[in-house]
């Protein structure tokens, strides 16, 4: 079938701006601690599904102790900060604008390359950071009445927004050096690697959370939300659609195409987002945040295109 791939990552782009939407919702109903608990959770149960399915045993194989740390470090950097400072700005700024910030992921994944991996900084990626960023302005900053330019959103917000992305970047190159690691057992597919590499980020992702949840006080909140049944829906929705078909449909989709128009495509969430938002949260949409989102998306295509 032509443009298959093309299509998947289409597709992929609605899932992860369905997971967005649903995160934002189910983080203003459950909180963050309480929704990310049980992520992981659930995570881990549908790997474990995955593995018995494919390779009849429920834990992965071929990671040894070096890869397991690279990977529990990942965990700890892109799901347990990362994904608190990501629901926390989905909370205060709302997912349309939590997910413009992510577009910043790039730029933080390139900058951690150079850094740890000795990959260089090409100019095509140092002008892409900058259309990025011109993009991201472009939503957020409007004329203020003392200065030429005013931030229109809360700072906080847009802080935990910056570091989401900023974590999410560095925990895929922790990913990628741990998977670099990873010994795979003679017929396991390849293509089960990342979910194995998953498995040992979920691991840290709910001894994190659950830590945070117990450190805040908030494991009576999180005993009520298991017996709400909206609340376990939609983190069980929020899970389907990210870390499991997201990623799964994700590394299908550079199987059947150029791995740059892949990522390019799977990008344009922050441009599919913005009608969702308007129907479901109500949110006005100006010129300003269809042309911010445009002009960002267009930056992170150059990262993979250039």
């Amino acid at each position: 079938m032509a443009y298959i791939g093309e299509l998947i990552s289409i597709g992929v782009a609605f899932s992860w701006t369905a997971t967005a939407l649903l995160s934002e919702f189910g983080s203003k109903r459950l909180g963050n601690l309480t929704l990310n608990v049980m992520r992981m959770a659930l995570a881990l149960l549908f790997s474990q599904v995955l593995f018995y399915v494919t390779t009849g045993t429920m834990l992965p194989a071929g990671a040894d102790e070096e890869a397991a740390c690279w990977m529990l470090l990942s965990g700890l950097v892109g799901y347990v900060i990362g994904d608190f400072c990501l629901f926390q700005c989905y909370i205060i700024i709302g997912s349309r604008f939590g997910q413009l910030f992510m577009t910043l992921a790039p730029v933080s994944a390139a900058l951690m390359a150079w850094v740890t991996l000795g990959q260089k900084m090409t100019l095509m990626s140092i002008v892409a950071m900058l259309v990025t960023l011109v993009g991201i302005g472009t939503s957020v900053l409007g004329r203020g009445e003392h200065h030429r330019f005013s931030l229109k959103l809360p700072l906080n917000g847009v802080l935990f927004a910056v570091g989401a992305a900023m974590c999410q970047g560095i925990g895929l190159v922790l990913s990628k050096i741990g998977m670099d690691h990873y010994q795979m057992d003679p017929g396991m597919p390849e293509w089960l690697v990342p979910f194995s590499a998953n498995f040992y980020r979920c691991i840290a992702g709910i001894i994190g959370f659950s830590v945070l949840l117990f450190l805040r006080g908030e494991t009576k909140h999180f005993r009520e939300s298991v017996r709400d049944r909206k609340g376990i829906a939609i983190a069980m929705a929020t899970t389907l659609f990210g870390p499991f078909i997201g990623v799964g449909f994700s590394l299908m989709a550079v199987q059947y195409t150029a791995a740059g128009i892949a990522s390019t495509l799977m990008a344009t969430t922050p441009i599919i987002i913005l009608l969702p938002s308007r129907w479901l949260f109500h949110e006005r949409i100006t010129w300003r945040a269809v042309l911010g989102a445009f002009i960002s998306v267009v930056g992170v295509s150059l990262f993979f295109l250039g």
